[in-house]
């Protein structure tokens, strides 16, 4: 995990600062910088509401609500440039730990490049294998200017400021769809989804739930299936949701509901025939298999005693464990060299 006390050595915050995190609510300096007098106002630009709402909580149960105009404050990111103005924002912080991909971390320069004043700095933190480096390039090219601050214990802070005159639209990002799998845009299945479909196990009457349903490809073939049942698609990435939600309107479906939800966590009181999840395997870019077992315990949770779970996976991945301490029955009932599907009752 990121060192805070790189950036918080390195990045000094003056009174009244207005101050835009990038993404990074999970990022140890949102709370060191929340701490320091006189500051104006943070904006979480956050994607991931499993990343978002404890650090909200435990920010605003520390230091409440200031007076109008500061405070702490959240929009999606991927919206960000839709819904609040440009050239409002001092410091931007992004720590590359905690972006999905390149596409993120560019597109968090561009919304930087529009949210800062002139004058104001963008502040970039991350390791040489999170791409620091080439993100440094990117914004030398976007801003004009780049700096190295601070290395320490394999990351570095390098910094940009927006130049007086420089436009906030230049390198407007005017689509966000690259944040979210094309798969169901582009028609093309991921090996491990189309393994996954051809074993799923679906009838007319079902109540299905996809845990972390990305854009809504897995939900939307279930509700085809289930045609005189629902399927609820929960996924704790905002843009995931708009995503899954805009498919789900081409689809012309009536029988889905889109939630924003830390796994299950939003239907836990709901019951269901059928639950499906491909899980997500790294988390602030570490490998852990801590969010499959969280969603394997809820599944357990919400599922009904005939009903069925599956999960799709990379074979070296050990779920087998985690899915017999919850269900009676675990088997698997496809898959090849890499992936492999396992299915899970209590009879």
């Amino acid at each position: 995990m990121l060192p805070s006390h790189l950036l918080s050595e390195t990045v000094q915050l003056t009174g009244g600062v207005q101050v835009l995190i990038l993404n990074s609510a999970a990022d140890p300096f949102v709370q060191e910088a929340a701490k320091q007098p006189g500051i104006g106002s943070i904006m979480l630009a956050e994607d991931n509401i499993a990343a978002l709402q404890p650090v909200q909580s435990a920010l605003e149960q520390e230091h409440g609500y200031l007076s109008p105009g500061q405070g702490i404050y959240h929009t999606p990111f991927h919206k960000y440039t839709s819904m609040q103005p440009p050239a409002t924002i001092d410091v931007a912080i992004m720590d590359l730990l905690y972006q999905p991909g390149k596409a993120w971390m560019d597109y968090g320069l561009r919304v930087a490049l529009y949210a800062l004043k002139p004058g104001g700095s963008l502040y970039v933190v991350g390791a040489k294998d999170r791409g620091v480096l080439s993100i440094a390039k990117r914004m030398q090219a976007y801003f004009g200017n780049v700096e190295t601050l601070a290395i320490g214990k394999g990351q570095r802070v390098v910094r940009s400021f927006k130049e007086a005159g420089q436009r906030h639209d230049a390198m407007l990002p005017d689509d966000t769809s690259p944040l979210v799998p094309a798969g169901f845009a582009s028609g093309k299945l991921d090996e491990g989804t189309r393994l996954l479909l051809e074993a799923l196990e679906v009838h007319t009457t079902d109540a299905a739930l996809d845990i972390g349903c990305g854009s809504g490809f897995i939900g939307i073939h279930i509700a085809r299936l289930a045609r005189k049942g629902s399927v609820t698609m929960v996924d704790a990435s905002l843009a995931a949701v708009d995503a899954a939600q805009q498919n789900v309107e081409q689809s012309g479906l009536q029988n889905i509901v889109v939630v924003p939800s830390n796994g299950a966590q939003a239907v836990l009181a709901q019951r269901f025939d059928l639950v499906v999840t491909n899980p997500p395997f790294h988390l602030g870019g570490i490998h852990t298999t801590q969010v499959a077992e969280r969603f394997i315990r809820e599944a357990a949770q919400v599922l009904r005693p005939r009903g069925r779970f599956y999960l799709v996976a990379n074979r070296f991945l050990k779920y087998e464990p985690a899915m017999r301490a919850c269900f009676k029955l675990v088997k698997e009932v496809s898959g090849n060299t890499r992936f492999k599907v396992l299915r899970a009752s209590q009879s």
